[in-house]
């Protein structure tokens, strides 16, 4: 089976939306897949960030991942924020992450981002270990918090 990584514009969100609707699931939110067409129509259409998918040759979406363009202060540089990053269970093992971490790194580099971060659940071995597996490394100096505005 081939593969294909291809950059998403904002008319592929409707073919996009049902993996992202399944993405949310995973982490436990209701599936919701008006929401989830119409987020990333909204961040691909505001240019608010970069998504790249996976498509095998009958044009069947297997995966896809989202990265936020943003800063660091500290370091002064721009980097990009892997904030998703999914494949379809059927697809698992045929690497199609790896392909879309590459296409990941490959965006950072074209744009002079200096870093590429992410975080995942502390209970999601199987991502850790991908992730160590393709150069990432865990930063243990910060904890994060985070402070709920609107329920």
């Amino acid at each position: 089976m081939k593969i294909n990584i291809i950059k998403a514009e904002i008319n592929d969100a409707k073919r996009i939306a049902p993996l992202f609707d399944q993405y949310r699931q995973f982490y436990r939110q209701p599936s919701d897949l008006s929401a989830a067409e119409n987020f990333l129509t909204e961040r691909l259409s505001n240019n608010e960030s970069i998504v790249y998918f996976a498509e095998d040759d009958q044009n069947n979406i297997l995966g896809f991942t989202q990265l936020y363009p943003c800063f660091s202060s500290v370091s002064v540089c721009s980097k990009l924020i892997l904030n998703d990053l999914f494949v379809e269970e059927s697809a698992r093992g045929l690497g199609i992450a790896k392909l879309l971490i590459e296409a990941a790194k490959g965006c950072a580099l074209e744009r002079g981002d200096k870093r590429l971060s992410l975080q995942t659940a502390t209970d999601n071995l199987i991502a850790q270990k991908f992730y160590s597996k393709m150069d990432f490394h865990l930063v243990e100096d910060f904890v994060q918090y985070s402070l709920t505005i609107i329920e």
